[in-house]
């Protein structure tokens, strides 16, 4: 019951932040998260963020801030992006078992990105925390 609560929660705040996802420069769908990217700098972008583990135990709530490396690595070519940063959330324990808490999380992530055409992309991201340590890939669309 409670894992059919935690995807009905996913759901409801995926559903409720796609309203507001439309003034967004990027949104970035993985396996088992969703964030909006908006850019507050040339090579810095901020991230409200849903996150879950593959077991679907955790859901954490939070923000990613991203710093793009592609004028110091030299990438000109504008489908290519790679990254990295901080993120920090509420992690909230949705699982089965008697560990019945929810953590402050901060961690890092890496990742990269590659656009195949004007407005779709894939992504691959590494990320940890406190709570979990989550590898992604996904799908980026910009708005």
């Amino acid at each position: 019951m409670k894992k059919f609560k935690f995807l009905f929660a996913f759901a409801l705040i995926f559903s409720v932040s796609s309203v507001f996802g439309q003034a967004r420069k990027e949104l970035n769908f993985g396996l088992i998260g969703v964030n909006y990217e908006i850019p507050v700098h040339k090579d810095v972008t901020i991230a409200p963020a849903v996150a879950t583990n593959f077991d679907l135990d955790w859901m954490t709530l939070g923000v990613k801030a991203n710093y793009y490396f592609d004028h110091i690595f030299g990438i000109t070519d504008e489908d290519w992006d790679v990254y990295g940063g901080a993120n920090a959330g509420y992690a909230i324990y949705m699982g089965d078992n008697d560990h019945d808490t929810s953590e402050f999380d901060i961690g890092l992530q890496v990742g990269g990105r590659w656009f195949w055409n004007e407005k779709w992309g894939v992504f691959a991201e590494i990320a940890g925390g406190t709570v979990n340590f989550i590898p992604s890939v996904g799908v980026t669309m910009k708005l």
